[in-house]
């Protein structure tokens, strides 16, 4: 048998093992023992009981939370056969690709400003690397926070935070299996097993998946599997312990970006399904990762509960990749750029070994208690995160050139060069104790004060010939909210909050790569209006304002925090069951990015780059009453031009996409089947989705008409 055969195996039998298992336990008696709370978002619920933890500490109903918050719940990713958190992301407009390369990390952008890798994306409210793409078959929903998160995260990049919430076990008997096909190939397979053994105190859930990859990008190919199980333990009615742990190992070859034309124009006549990595000793980037979680909620009284969490993370990373930089091949060359005539240079990169630990905990204390006429809702805890990055000396070596228009095979890179032992890059710690309160005052007004006080230390490598770099901040990141209440519907807010992210890094090529800059603070003032019409819709819209320092690679081609980076704009969401028929919702972001007190005069004044100024979306859902089971829906996105470079010279044209599929659901031998199939990019539109200024500046090709056919059995 084959290793991938083997693999495949090893995640069937897991599975099998899980179903014989818990089937066994569900046909035994059951305990007089009180079961927890089924924890499953249902499709159709009225519009106030939509909730996420993202907005604060606990769990809160949107409308009555002072901050953007958009939830793409379990029902939605199956509607749409969501795969993945770049599919996911389609359906808010301020949410953008940054740098998502296929076959690398899902990277994003939140109000135009990209996501910290190592602080922005978490699960279950404690952060993870965010350096492969994180799986999807575990997750009950994604809770996407808009704006800065300084009071619920302290340490995360200003656009906002993207948490992923894990399945829980289920009351009854949960069996559900998925198969999925591509037309290039794909094969997907996942299970959903949940439920409650003989003693009704404890609770399962598992999730299984396995994945043959076939990229619309030809050759940019590979695998990846995956295994999850969630436990609950009612240990008492008061006390609830939870347990969950996930692995994922992904393979598969990257598809690196464009560079622009000599320099200064957007190449033109390429193909979306050409690999600038198609070389024959390129190989995957190769990715292992593991989750394991305890959290524990006890409720001291009827007003006072407690929380205590924690979730320890591995992640290994060898990372190869026949890179694409530069011409050499005109004249004096460019660098960065590709050649006139569409050759580009090709190098030998490799950075095997890499390795990533972190671990979060966090303890959480809520009251509700009442101080004279006024009633109080009071958070306080403490969190901790300490992280520890090892990677050994990449290789970075001439290999040859190769065309975007007529592909050349290159031979390796001379003296089969490999990566250097691993050793201590970055190691960061970070401490935290924070308090909020809701104070109700009365006649519909509630002021919402918090305050987070972070402590982060950090050692990193910068060079071999200088010591290790230390730094120790303290910031205390305040956060204050006045909202007003109509009526039970409907609400205003205005909101005042810090923020504070890690500096970034020096990217490849520039003179002081690898180093990171020091932590620094953000600000935002917000204005947001949300509201209910009836039990059916939806509707919320903010004005912001957010300032930073701005980081660049500068004229000296060093990588530098100058100057300010200012994002004002107005942000909308909808969302509405109008009849049992239909169901549809819309999503908009108008933004302004300007960039001021750089010290560099053809920056100042400019747009930000990978920022569009304005992106929407908007998607139905539509029951076919003629035919029964059968569900049409459609997703259109625009999203309009970006600038290239921080000099605003060069500019990537906007883009209208549209997506169609449907569904059909009925019982076939006796089981409860739906058969769904999606079309991705309907007319074939080719556009550069994702523009980056890393690494000289790359542009990523948009995925091209691709359709996929699935079937959910639930059993």
């Amino acid at each position: 048998m084959s290793s991938a055969h083997l693999k495949y195996s090893v995640v069937a039998l897991a599975v099998m093992q899980a179903c014989a298992s818990t089937a066994q336990a569900q046909s035994s008696a059951t305990s007089p023992a009180a079961p927890i709370a089924e924890v499953i978002i249902k499709g159709e619920r009225g519009a106030a009981a939509e909730r996420a933890r993202i907005g604060g500490f606990g769990e809160a109903a949107l409308l009555q939370t002072p901050v953007s918050v958009t939830v793409i719940d379990q029902q939605k990713l199956q509607d749409f056969s969501i795969r993945n958190a770049t599919e996911a992301m389609a359906y808010d407009a301020s949410v953008s690709d940054a740098y998502n390369a296929v076959g690398y990390a899902e990277n994003f952008s939140i109000r135009g400003f990209n996501l910290d890798n190592t602080s922005s994306y978490r699960k279950d409210g404690l952060a993870i690397p965010g350096d492969t793409q994180i799986p999807l078959e575990n997750k009950e929903r994604i809770e996407v926070l808009k704006g800065l998160a300084g009071l619920q995260a302290g340490v995360a990049a200003p656009g906002g935070i993207i948490n992923f919430v894990t399945k829980r076990p289920t009351n009854a008997e949960l069996r559900s299996a998925t198969v999925e096909v591509r037309e290039r190939g794909t094969v997907y397979g996942a299970i959903d097993v949940g439920g409650r053994f003989e003693d009704r105190r404890f609770g399962y859930r598992i999730n299984a998946a396995a994945e043959k990859l076939r990229s619309y990008v030809k050759g940019a190919d590979g695998e990846r599997q995956f295994i999850s199980g969630a436990f609950d333990w009612q240990i008492s009615p008061d006390a609830l312990l939870q347990i969950d742990a996930d692995t994922q190992h992904k393979s598969q070859l990257t598809a690196p970006g464009y560079q622009l034309i000599a320099g200064v124009t957007l190449p033109t006549k390429v193909s979306q399904t050409l690999l600038l990595n198609d070389q024959p000793w390129a190989r995957p980037v190769d990715t292992r990762s593991t989750n394991l979680a305890a959290k524990l909620s006890y409720r001291l009284s009827d007003a006072v509960n407690l929380e205590a969490a924690v979730n320890k993370h591995w992640f290994k990373r060898d990372d190869y990749t026949a890179f694409p930089y530069g011409c050499s091949n005109e004249g004096a060359g460019f660098y960065p750029g590709f050649c006139r005539n569409g050759d580009y240079d090709v190098y030998d990169y490799q950075s095997a070994g890499e390795t990533k630990t972190p671990l979060g905990a966090e303890v959480l204390l809520h009251a509700r208690f009442a101080s004279g006429a006024v009633r109080h809702e009071l958070s306080t805890g403490v969190s901790v995160f300490t992280r520890r990055d090892m990677a050994g000396d990449y290789v970075y070596d001439y290999a040859g050139y190769s065309n975007i228009y007529h592909p050349l095979v290159t031979a390796p890179a001379p003296g089969n060069p490999v990566t250097g032992p691993a050793y201590l890059r970055r190691h960061e710690n970070e401490r935290a104790v924070f308090v909020q309160d809701i104070a109700a005052l009365g006649a519909g007004v509630k002021l919402f004060t918090g305050l987070r006080y972070v402590a982060l230390k950090r050692d990193e490598f910068v060079a071999a010939t200088l010591p290790y770099a230390h730094s120790d901040d303290h910031f205390v990141l305040p956060t204050v909210a006045l909202q007003y209440s109509f009526n039970a519907d409907w609400n205003v807010y205005g909101s005042a909050t810090h923020g504070l992210e890690h500096g970034g890094v020096a990217p490849l090529q520039t003179n002081n790569q690898g180093q990171a800059l020091a932590p620094s603070r953000s600000k935002q003032l917000e204005l947001g209006i949300k509201g209910a019409i009836g039990n059916d819709t939806t509707l919320s819209a903010a004005l912001f304002d957010i300032r930073r320092g701005h980081e660049f690679t500068g004229l000296a081609n060093v990588f530098v925090r100058a100057g300010e980076e200012r994002h004002r704009g107005l942000e909308a969401t909808l969302e509405s069951r109008a009849s049992g028929d239909l169901h549809y919702g819309a999503s908009l972001l108008a933004l302004q990015t300007r960039q001021t007190g750089t010290g560099v005069a053809d920056f100042d004044g400019k747009r930000v780059t990978d920022v569009p100024d304005i992106k929407s979306s908007a998607w139905l859902e539509y029951s076919v009453a003629q035919l029964p089971g059968v569900k049409l829906n459609a997703l259109w996105r625009y999203s309009g031009s970006k600038s290239f470079d921080a000099a605003n010279t060069v500019n990537v044209p906007g883009y209208h996409l549209f997506d169609a599929g449907a569904a059909w659901s009925s019982r076939i031998a006796g089981k409860n089947t739906t058969v769904r199939l999606q079309v991705v990019n309907l007319f074939d539109k080719f556009y550069w989705r994702d523009v980056t200024p890393a690494l000289g500046g790359y542009l990523l090709t948009g995925t091209p008409r691709s359709a996929r056919l699935s079937a959910q059995v639930d059993f």
